[in-house]
């Protein structure tokens, strides 16, 4: 991930978390957040099935802070953005998911808050995941 062209985080294997933080998002959230990413089975065991953890496979989290996935686009065709805290809000709450995952002693790199980024991956594999940990 790069921003104004200085590489600003890079993992190998892993996951790439695109973290928006939602209105009435709290720190209990994004401790659940943390919890269910680290214990996710999505990556493939001796056999090809899906039943191994970041943790278990000793990968890596790239943390993005992405907002724009809390677009609603019901109506329209400009995205409304009203369902995302505010910047103030947001930003120490990635924080807060950040060191949740690193006291899981997970190795992560993250972007610039609020930054305009580039953000290239390469997917292993068939999974995306949409992780909503809300109550």
């Amino acid at each position: 991930m790069t921003v104004d062209g200085e590489t600003v985080g890079k993992i190998d294997a892993g996951l790439v978390a695109l973290v928006g933080i939602a209105e009435g998002d709290d720190a209990s959230v994004v401790e659940r957040a943390a919890a269910k990413t680290t214990a996710l089975r999505i990556f493939r065991d001796d056999v090809g099935r899906f039943d191994r953890s970041v943790i278990e496979i000793s990968g890596s989290i790239l943390v993005v802070s992405q907002f724009t996935l809390l677009a609603d686009t019901r109506k329209g065709n400009r995205p409304s953005f009203t369902g995302a805290a505010d910047p103030a809000v947001a930003e120490p709450l990635v924080e807060q998911y950040v060191d949740a995952l690193r006291a899981r002693g997970i190795t992560i790199a993250t972007g610039r808050f609020g930054a305009d980024m580039k953000v290239s991956l390469v997917n292993d594999g068939p999974v995306t995941i949409v992780l909503d940990v809300a109550p």
